[in-house]
């Protein structure tokens, strides 16, 4: 499973194959609103285009073709667009255990900090591979089996609000992106600061995790950046890996609905089209994932969890996935973490551990992480696995390549909407909003006399 540097160049002869011989079908220019889509109860066909009854008919297709569209469709209807990045220049200076990464693009600069721990033993001559952690993380699980943590100081990337301070918006306000897509872009700098300034690690061995909103935040920095070798969400819930459909299997009920409620600002203002409607939704979380094909991704979930619909990712969003994954012939890049703990619980770390040290360092493992008990798989939820496209996944298996990962905003005229203002920022944060924990740099009181619950030294919750 190790990386091997000589799958750049096999990628990009196999991308450039594909893209000679296979014409993409066109994305439908205007994007089309939320109301005009067809409303589809079970998780839609991944490997149907949109707006199309054209399927995928082989491994380059998939690579050249739809899961660009599937990026498309996720930008366009809830991250937004990934900002182009082509004109940042990016310093980095260390001090100790503190990384400062400078971004500037057009007369305009923000920093975006991290704290480094790294393993005995790691060094220039020894690199080692790294966990880039939004919000804190049990270092000493990671740094004891050989791997350095560089935990981002999200907060300074942007706000968990709708104020537009911090290093992100200082280079791009003005445009419709959600926060997850502002900490994602955090992560990235932190590895471009990583290749510059901290030659102890192997930027080439790189994953990110994070948990609860910054678990949706991790999926969407393996999402946008190809160099994330292995995205680790954990507790991500409604807008990272759990299900918008089958929302209601476990957990307080978490759905579009009060997710987009409580925290309006961590995805853009196009998804609110879908409140109350989410079965027209021409994605589900499912393929999330699926973009992040062939790089590895494991999610971690607790059976105690009271608060996302862990038995919903458990048992109808990696199955579906991983359908994905096997088709392409990489069916142990993806792998399901179940534990008995709760929401964001440390042990997670642990528990996701053998399949980091598998990926990293080539170090076997018993575990088998395609086991769900205590549930099974729930495949009435994806009925078009019973037809998955009959090619086989090709010889040359695309990993990762060496540049960000990044959709062009689309030329295309969309339609004008009408949109309710987001609401100026309360000094408690709503139900279901986080009001606590180690390194939380936001408010610990709730709205409407909710309670703010502790549930680890890590996370509070207003519920």
């Amino acid at each position: 499973m190790r990386l091997q540097s000589a799958s750049f160049v096999a990628l990009a002869a196999f991308v450039h194959l594909s893209l000679a011989q296979i014409n993409c079908p066109a994305f439908p220019n205007p994007r089309p609103a939320a109301s005009t889509l067809t409303a589809q109860t079970t998780l839609p066909d991944p490997f149907q285009y949109f707006q199309s009854t054209q399927r995928v008919a082989s491994p380059e297709e998939w690579y050249a073709c739809r899961q660009p569209e599937i990026k498309r469709l996720l930008q366009e209807y809830q991250f937004g667009f990934y900002p182009d990045t082509s004109a940042e220049t990016v310093a980095a200076s260390r001090s100790g255990t503190s990384l400062t990464v400078t971004v500037s693009a057009g007369g305009k600069s923000g920093q975006v900090r991290a704290t480094l721990a790294l393993p005995s033993g790691a060094s220039a001559s020894n690199p080692v591979p790294v966990m880039i952690a939004i919000g804190g993380v049990d270092n000493g699980a990671y740094t004891r089996a050989g791997i350095a943590v560089a935990t981002l100081d999200y907060g300074g990337v942007a706000p968990d609000s709708n104020g537009k301070t911090g290093a992100f918006w200082s280079l791009y306000n003005g445009q419709d992106i959600g926060v997850l897509t502002a900490w994602a872009w955090g992560v990235h700098r932190t590895l471009d600061g990583i290749i510059k300034a901290v030659p102890e690690i192997d930027p080439k061995r790189t994953a990110a995790t994070g948990c609860s909103r910054l678990g949706k935040a991790a999926l969407a920095a393996g999402l946008f950046d190809d160099r994330i070798l292995v995205t680790v969400p954990m507790s991500s819930g409604i807008q990272g890996l759990g299900p918008y459909r089958y929302w209601q299997l476990s957990g307080q009920g978490e759905n579009l609905e009060n997710s987009k409620q409580g925290a309006p600002w961590w995805t853009c203002s196009v998804i609110s089209g879908f409140l109350n409607n989410h079965e027209r939704l021409p994605y589900d979380s499912h393929m999330i994932a699926a973009a992040i094909a062939p790089r590895y991704v494991v999610i971690d979930e607790g059976q105690g969890d009271p608060y996302v619909n862990a038995r919903g990712t458990a048992t109808i969003v990696y199955p579906a996935v991983r359908e994905v994954y096997k088709w392409l012939g990489v069916a142990d890049r993806i792998g399901m973490a179940i534990r008995s703990g709760g929401h964001c619980d440390m042990s997670g770390h642990a528990n996701v551990m053998p399949f980091l040290q598998k990926v990293f360092s080539n170090v076997t493992t018993s575990r088998d992480y395609n086991n769900l008990s205590p549930w099974s798989a729930t495949s009435s939820a994806f009925p078009w696995a019973t037809a998955i496209p009959t090619a086989t996944g090709p010889v040359v298996i695309p990993t990762s390549t060496p540049t960000t990962t990044t959709v062009a905003t689309p030329t295309t005229t969309t339609p004008t909407t009408t949109t309710t203002a987001t609401p100026t920022s309360s000094p408690c944060s709503p139900k279901y909003g986080q009001c606590g924990g180690i390194s939380w740099p936001g408010p610990t009181c709730c709205e409407s006399n909710v309670p703010c619950v502790v549930l680890n030294t890590w996370f509070s919750q207003c519920v």
